[in-house]
């Protein structure tokens, strides 16, 4: 027998022991609970440090614990772009002007999509089981997700004696832990293994530690797990099983790695990154490994506080919260959880040096999971980031700059061999492989949007941050985006207007010519990079080709329903209820349309917005929710917010959008981007500052009359802190960060003044200064 020895390597850390020493500060306390273990995986809570993910599962006689790796997908480093693509655009064009869509279509199908057509799935990495040995009689049963530690944990009593385990991804030690403990000396007795659904895998046993290594179908990728364990009990090695017994406490230690380097190389040592990182481990015991994650991951999450007031609801289960919601929406605490939810969600899957989170952030339990859990880039992949940085986690966007760049390089092959032109281009979906050709089919695969919008997150970063340093280390990403573009458009010989064709309007219409986002996405690019090169006092000679081309731009139309055209053509059903509405993304997340500058479409959009309803699956609620905020409609907003808080399984036992019982938002299936689409509506309604100034309380709704929101951030370098009281602002904080002029408005008064960086001004909720 081997005693005080054992290290799970998967970088992941499973300790069973008494609570830890409680290191937050005093703020509210936010946390997923439940008094049932998870039976399914919507129901099992997520952990993650940005690279290894999980999902705990709380099972009194066997816990369960599904672990992924960014880093592990299917297929192999590839150019799908298609050789001798772009000598067909000029006549799928044509087609396209003459009204020939069926014969468009075909010939994009055939000759303009990717090679191959489809791209590759995210996988699953594995799983740990750990047995308890006659547990099957219990009370007290309680599980939770402490939000403010970003630790899941699960007590319980069994004949007298208590039961904890704690688990928990360190992002500094990169790991997973698990800790268990036993109030009485010599009761914890368990079996753990670890497995996975690949057909490929293999197991090594050996003494206090277990190596999983698999291989991907149809693909060159491999990874390798280990995971030591450490107790105060005997282990012994059987049945490929490591048997725990007498013990007290233990704690796991799992980590993971692959072969993957980037998409052009697959030459890694995951062995070798696997067994440093286990010797770093191995040094410390679990109290200091769990003060070190509690640190790191405060110093992200105690930036933001938010506090809508609390009814006593917040005692209830999370379960049975989002089930009382969609009878009554009035729990104001579970609006602010949905928010430090989604923080949460941001922190654990998106760190920098990490890969940005997917459709399924870094979760996923299936070989072939839904639209391949890749990056769909067509509204998913940006909502990911809507919130991140008015919600102060700024640097949780730099995986999404890092992806640009990868695009950049693979979408001007794409750029060049599909449209003959210079700079880059991505369609609607890109892979770890970074595939930037159009896939799937041509009606939906062929959208031209990719590129600016996801360049637009460059420009936003910097208006909130102000870092010239990073404006001019991203702005060649911005640039040769504008410089597709320009090459791209062309002018439709019906109109004389610049349009861009072929594309479509996400996902609606089929292949078009000029669908409205493509226009408003290709202005907004470039005005940001002619602001960018003005800033920067660079490229004057580039910019200023765009310049003449803004007015040339098909521009939004009202059409003969009094709505905001989604083409170019006066063709939309108003009895269309479809979960795209991209032709308002100039309402939000852009802002070339607006009540100051472009009232009569802005009721257009609105009218739009009317027409296509208030149902829709879980991310389209979650945008609704912004475009209501826009609209200044805040009891609007907070309806969408009902049905997105709402339960995802219906009574009649279908499934629907809303939210998993772990909160998890429902497409459905499961994609996170609701999550973060549905905290950017309810920050909205709070603060906007898309046109220059910062406007406080835009959208309120009655539903929630006082609160309190701290460190949220306003374009401009400024951090806000404030108050209100019955529907009225009380007080109001602003730090400045940079330094720049701040214009202020609340309800009908605005005010302007000049700061100083590193500098407070404090205002009464009439504006006046304290």
């Amino acid at each position: 027998m081997i005693k005080k020895t054992a290290i799970l390597s998967l970088c992941l850390i499973f300790v069973f022991c008494t609570n830890p020493k409680d290191n937050t500060q005093e703020k509210a306390e936010f946390k997923l609970q439940y008094d049932e273990a998870a039976e399914k995986w919507t129901e099992a809570l997520p952990i993650g440090n940005g690279s290894l993910g999980a999902m705990v599962f709380g099972d009194v006689t066997q816990e369960h614990i599904q672990f992924n790796e960014e880093t592990l997908w299917r297929g192999q480093p590839h150019d799908y772009s298609h050789e001798g693509a772009g000598k067909y655009l000029d006549e799928i064009r044509q087609l396209l002007t003459e009204g020939k869509s069926r014969e468009a279509h075909k010939l994009a199908q055939d000759h303009f999509m990717s090679d191959p057509i489809k791209q590759i799935h995210y996988q699953p990495f594995g799983d740990l089981y750990i047995d308890f040995k006659n547990h099957d009689t219990f009370t007290n049963y309680h599980r939770e997700l402490n939000l403010n530690e970003a630790i899941c944990s699960v007590s319980y009593t069994v004949e007298g004696v208590d039961y904890q385990r704690e688990v928990l991804t360190s992002f500094p030690d990169q790991i997973i832990a698990v800790n268990l403990t036993s109030s009485k000396d010599g009761a914890l007795n368990f079996d753990l293994w670890l497995d996975a659904i690949h057909e490929d895998k293999s197991v090594i046993t050996n003494n206090d530690t277990q190596t999983l290594v698999v291989k991907v179908k149809d693909g060159v990728l491999r990874g390798v797990s280990t995971l030591k364990l450490e107790t105060n009990g005997d282990i012994k090695n059987e049945d490929g099983k490591l048997k725990v017994t007498k013990a007290s406490k233990a704690s796991i230690y799992l980590t993971a790695a692959t072969n993957y380097i980037d998409f052009e190389d697959v030459s890694g040592k995951p062995e070798k990154i696997v067994k440093e990182t286990m010797a770093q481990v191995v040094t410390k015991n679990y109290d200091a490994i769990k003060t070190n994650h509690i640190t790191d991951y405060q110093a992200l999450f105690n930036r933001f506080d938010i506090n809508f007031g609390d009814n006593g609801k917040s005692n209830n289960t999370t379960d049975n919260r989002i089930s009382d919601f969609s009878e009554t929406p009035n729990d104001p605490q579970l609006v602010a959880l949905y928010v430090q939810y989604a923080r949460f969600l941001t922190i654990t899957s998106s760190r920098p040096g990490t890969k940005p989170g997917t459709l399924q952030g870094i979760w996923n339990d299936k070989l072939t999971p839904p639209w391949f859990s890749s990056y769909t880039t067509n509204i998913n992949l940006e909502m990911n980031y809507w919130p991140v940085e008015m919600y102060n986690l700024s640097e949780c966007h730099e995986p999404l700059f890092d992806l640009i760049e990868d695009l950049s390089i693979t979408g001007a092959k794409v750029a060049k061999t599909h449209y003959n032109a210079d700079g880059w281009i991505v369609h609607h979906n890109v892979d770890i492989w970074r595939g930037a050709a159009p896939v799937n089919a041509s009606h939906h695969g062929i959208w031209l949007g990719g590129a600016a919008w996801l360049s637009s997150h460059i420009w936003e970063h910097y208006l909130f941050t102000q870092d010239m340093a990073f404006l001019e280390k991203r702005y060649p990403l911005m640039r040769n985006a504008a410089l597709f573009y320009s090459q791209f458009l062309y002018e439709d010989p019906n109109t004389g207007y610049l349009i861009s064709s072929p594309s479509n309007s996400p996902e609606i219409g089929g292949l078009v010519a000029g669908p409205t986002m493509d226009h408003q996405l290709i202005r907004a690019l470039f005005r940001s990079t002619i602001e960018a090169s003005n800033i920067l006092n660079v490229d004057a000679e580039f910019t200023s080709t765009l310049k003449p081309l803004l007015a040339k731009i098909a521009p939004n139309q009202i059409g003969k329903h009094g709505q905001l055209q989604e083409w170019l053509e006066d063709k939309d059903n108003p009895e269309s209820h479809h979960r795209h509405v991209s032709h308002l993304w100039a309402v939000h997340p852009g802002n070339e349309i607006n009540y100051e500058d472009t009232p009569d479409l802005m009721q257009a959009a609105k009218q739009s917005l009317l027409f296509r309803g208030d149902n829709g699956t879980g991310w389209s609620l979650a945008w609704k929710i912004n475009f209501w905020s826009r609209f200044r409609d805040g009891d609007h907003a907070y309806k969408l917010l009902h049905k997105l808080l709402s339960p995802a399984v219906k009574p009649n036992g279908k499934v629907g959008g809303g939210s998993y019982p772990n909160l998890f938002d429902a497409h459905p299936p499961f994609q996170i981007d609701g999550n973060f689409g549905g905290a950017s509506g309810i920050l909205e309604m709070l603060l906007q500052s898309q046109l220059g100034k910062i406007e406080l309380l835009p959208a309120l709704p009655t539903a929630l009359p006082e609160g309190h929101v701290s460190g949220i951030v306003a374009r401009g370098g400024f951090e806000l802190s404030f108050s209100w009281e019955n529907g009225q602002l009380k007080d109001v904080s602003i730090l400045s960060k940079a330094g720049k002029t701040c214009v202020l408005t609340y309800n009908d008064k605005t005010i302007e003044f000049e700061t100083e960086a590193g500098k407070t001004y404090n205002f009464d909720g009439l504006l006046n200064k304290k």
